[in-house]
């Protein structure tokens, strides 16, 4: 928490700072509730750098050419010898939020700002998770002394702002308190409900919380100020929307925008490789004297991953990719993040490399030869992803191009920003390539270009009432859609890892250069996600039956025959026949929010035939 002394008050694993709490959002800790500074708060110092040249490219046409670099978030590695050093000062600045606090004692309920000398912050130096706030006049000395819990209640635009919810106004219908008066938050019955909850002021005034929410809280409440809490600034002008009322920890207070890659390989040898990755660090030794340039490789960053190959081994490979740069320029493939990571797993070689290991089984399972093309077993994998920026209320729009975005995110920092934060995870996983001949084929049917026509009409109202551009992502990247998801669900049961820990990459494009393909994989900070029960599920004896068991499942759902007749143009929805008890899979795993989905188009429903690939 930023105070004038750095508290430590809990602890984030670095792949949640980029899906859950990354900047912007409100973390709740068990006494109190923080908010996730901008990139001005952060010391960047601590922050590693991460070499991944595809991602950065990207990253740069997003939000322009001033990032310089990919950066994990601050950290130092815990030293329990040492309680009071410098570990305990690192890490990712938060600051409280929301700033009002509710005593927890039942008689007292009193509800005012931290600033307003009721509260003191509680710290515990070795139990950070118990520091917290207490109402310094109630409940008598010590222990006695009742916590001060978070406001239930916060205020939030599309744009995304967000705010303290304004008590004052809201309770005094306008106006303000008079000198003197206190606000309690009370709360009457067993259901929660907001009709249930009060605020109340000692001037006689009372007003439920029923009066915030839908159309009565755009009556109610005040415009918003366009106020960035993570960065401490507010709008120069009054922000177009309406403040709307969201609880605190609603999952539609933080979408994260980010931008994610493989790392694939450069180069059939491990040294190569290596150099090819930090040839941004690396090509600045080449106008370097070669005795000279092998004496400041120990001095290079990138030196402790190079250093098992010595100094002339690693000069000799500069030299050559000097050379090599030299020679007529290569396609630049630095924007395009999909084609380069679909040729890698088509590619006809196996890769051993230390992010990258592949190997292709010699035979497609038996009864599906007639649509699957090969199956690559991906021993090794590493993902990078990058944090872009956030919304709240609505999530971003899922595009079938993950470079070009149609919402505007709030920033991550008052500035322009020179790096991103990021995360790297490894994994393993199965690729599976359909053959393009069927697929093609099944694209021309008059049934299948009918219910195109029905959800790309869906779509379309979806998008024009967010005010943003549609862009359907094609037929062909609904059908292999649902299949990965029909295919994660029977994963799951089979692999040993749960169904949230198993994530999908989509490959799906026609033209010229086609791609028809899904990688269903598992990916984690540590070694938990490479210990080969995924890659196994892709042998052919297992893989055959698995296939089979998935599509029989995806014929009939719990909820048919509502789910086999659900018309996506009812309310513009984005699926078709699906739901949560068939298709709609975790957060973690679905690249789209659970968008662009249909069994009707992979196989036969309880409402017949009406272009399904398998049928």
């Amino acid at each position: 928490m930023t105070t004038a002394e750095p508290l430590r008050v809990g602890e984030l694993r670095p792949s949640q700072l980029l899906h859950t709490y990354g900047i912007g959002a409100v973390t709740d800790l068990p006494n109190l509730s923080t908010m996730v500074l901008g990139l001005d708060e952060w010391d960047q110092a601590r922050a590693r750098p991460l070499t991944e040249d595809r991602l950065l490219a990207a990253v740069q046409r997003r939000l322009g050419g001033q990032v310089a670099a990919l950066r994990t978030p601050p950290h130092l590695p815990e030293d329990p010898a040492d309680p009071f050093g410098h570990w305990t000062r690192t890490g990712v600045p938060v600051g409280l939020f929301p700033r009002w606090l509710r005593c927890s004692r039942e008689r007292c309920n009193i509800l005012a700002p931290a600033s307003s000398g009721l509260f003191q912050l509680k710290p515990h130096i070795y139990r950070p998770e118990k520091t917290r706030y207490v109402h310094i006049n109630c409940g008598g000395e010590g222990k006695g002394q009742p916590t001060a819990l978070p406001a239930r209640f916060l205020v939030a635009c599309p744009f995304g702002h967000m705010d303290d919810f304004p008590w004052d106004y809201f309770v005094h219908s306008g106006g303000s308190s008079q000198d003197g008066c206190t606000l309690t938050l009370t709360e009457s019955g067993t259901t929660g409900e907001a009709a249930n909850i009060f605020v109340k002021c000692t001037c006689g005034k009372v007003r439920s919380m029923a009066d915030a929410l839908g159309q009565a809280g755009e009556r109610n409440l005040p415009a918003c100020r366009g106020h960035h809490p993570h960065l401490g600034t507010f709008a120069g002008t009054q922000c177009a929307e309406h403040a709307r009322t969201i609880v605190l920890g609603a999952t539609n207070s933080w979408f994260a925008s980010q931008l994610r890659v493989f790392s694939i390989p450069r180069a059939e040898e491990p040294l190569t490789q290596a150099v090819r990755e930090n040839w941004p660090a690396l090509s600045l030794l080449a106008a370097v004297p070669a005795e000279a340039a092998k004496m400041l490789l120990p001095t290079q960053a990138c030196w402790p991953e190079l250093e098992q190959y010595g100094a002339d081994a690693v000069w000799d490979a500069v030299a050559k990719e000097v050379e090599a740069a030299a020679g007529p320029a290569a396609e630049d493939e630095d924007f395009d993040l999909t084609t380069p990571e679909w040729r890698a797993f088509t590619h006809p070689r196996d890769h051993a490399l230390p992010d990258f290991s592949t190997a292709r089984e010699r035979q497609v399972p038996l009864g599906t030869g007639s649509w699957l093309d090969s199956v690559v077993l991906v021993h090794r994998l590493r993902e990078v992803s990058a944090l872009t920026g956030f919304t709240r209320i609505e999530a971003p729009e899922w595009l079938p191009d993950d470079e070009v975005q149609t919402l505007a995110d709030a920033p991550l920092s008052r500035n322009p920003p020179t790096w991103v934060p990021c995360a790297e995870l490894r994994g393993e996983g199965v690729f599976l390539a359909l053959k393009e001949q069927p697929l093609a084929a099944w694209e021309q049917r008059s049934d299948v270009l009918a219910r195109e026509r029905q959800l790309r009409q869906a779509h379309r109202a979806w998008c024009m009432a967010r005010h943003v551009e549609p862009r359907w992502p094609g037929i062909r990247y609904v059908l292999l859609h649902t299949l990965a998801h029909v295919l994660i669900r029977q994963f799951a049961l089979e692999c040993g890892y749960g169904a949230s820990g198993i994530a999908e990459r989509v490959y799906a494009r026609s033209g010229p250069a086609p791609m028809s393909g899904i990688l269903l994989y598992t990916a984690a900070p540590d070694s938990e996600g490479t210990l080969g029960g995924l890659v196994s599920l892709g042998r052919r004896e297992r893989l055959g039956p698995l296939i089979e068991q998935a599509l029989e499942e995806a014929r009939l759902c719990s909820s048919d025959p509502m789910c086999a007749e659900h018309d996506p143009l009812v309310h513009s929805r984005l699926h078709g026949a699906a739901c949560h008890a068939c298709l709609f899979a975790a957060e973690t795993s679905c690249e789209r929010g659970n968008h662009f989905l249909d069994r009707a188009l992979l196989v036969e429903t309880l409402a017949g035939d009406i272009g399904a690939f398998l049928p």
